[in-house]
């Protein structure tokens, strides 16, 4: 059997995850098929309708088993060379601590690090040399946040996993990129919540710039892809800074309080 060569995209029916399917449909013209997750199935169907890319639609909720055992079976049947993965899917809520709901603080763990590490797993015996893994983490990964805690040490995570697996899978010339922009102009705010001060909704920038050079990086074998000025000024002074000068500088902005 001839393996079917194919890129992965969870988060597809919105925001980056949309645009990221947008873009590769256009890009990469050695791939067989696209294969797009997530919730929202109409979305989904709006989505393929809209490509003139071969595209598999897998519809369902990454914080439950099913989903993953949908996709391991087609990989496993299909053969797949997965050309490349984007882990797009995952939210944020902004708020204190205390004052979240407890199944919002879970569900970020589960979608944004769990369901992205299953996601990873089940499809690394289908890498191949060339392969690419883009992770969509945040410039919230590269600082505590108050007032954003839940999110922004999600997206730490997948920062630190990101760079661990980069290293471990360069043997086998698979190469890994952590995309980190700031606030993008999608849907993500709807149930974030709004942004807290003046300077993050002024270094908003489309998803679709966002997404164009995160594809870049990754064919220039980039472990992190940050869009814009601002985000790279920000990166370099988390690096500068001690923590708790960082944290004491984020609680002020976001006016959070113990609670």
């Amino acid at each position: 059997m001839i393996a079917v060569r194919i890129a992965i995209i969870t988060g597809a029916s919105s925001g980056m995850g949309r645009e990221f399917a947008c873009q590769i449909s256009r890009l990469y013209k050695n791939l067989d098929e696209l294969w797009v997750v997530a919730r929202r199935t109409e979305r989904l169907k709006e989505l393929q309708e809209q490509l003139t890319f071969p595209v598999r639609t897998f519809d369902g909720d990454l914080q439950r088993e099913y989903i993953f055992e949908r996709v391991e079976r087609e990989l496993d049947r299909h053969q797949a060379d997965v050309r490349m993965l984007v882990n797009a899917a995952g939210y944020g809520k902004m708020g204190c601590f205390a004052k979240v709901d407890i199944k919002e603080q879970s569900g970020m763990i589960d979608l944004n690090c769990k369901a992205l590490t299953k996601m990873i797993q089940i499809c690394l015996p289908y890498f191949s040399k060339g392969s690419r893994i883009l992770n969509v983490a945040s410039a919230a990964a590269f600082a505590p946040q108050p007032g954003f805690a839940v999110y922004a040490a999600s997206k730490s995570y997948v920062y630190s996993l990101s760079l661990a697996l980069r290293t471990e899978l360069k043997s086998r010339g698979i190469f890994v990129t952590a995309v980190c922009p700031g606030p993008v102009d999608t849907e993500f705010f709807e149930r974030s919540g709004s942004l807290p001060n003046s300077f993050k909704s002024s270094v908003k920038v489309s998803s679709k710039e966002v997404v164009k050079l995160a594809l870049m990086d990754s064919v220039r074998k980039k472990p992190v892809s940050v869009y814009g000025y601002a985000m790279k000024s920000a990166r370099g002074l988390t690096k500068l800074l001690p923590y708790t000068w960082i944290t004491d500088i984020m609680g002020a902005a976001n006016k959070i309080s113990e609670i």
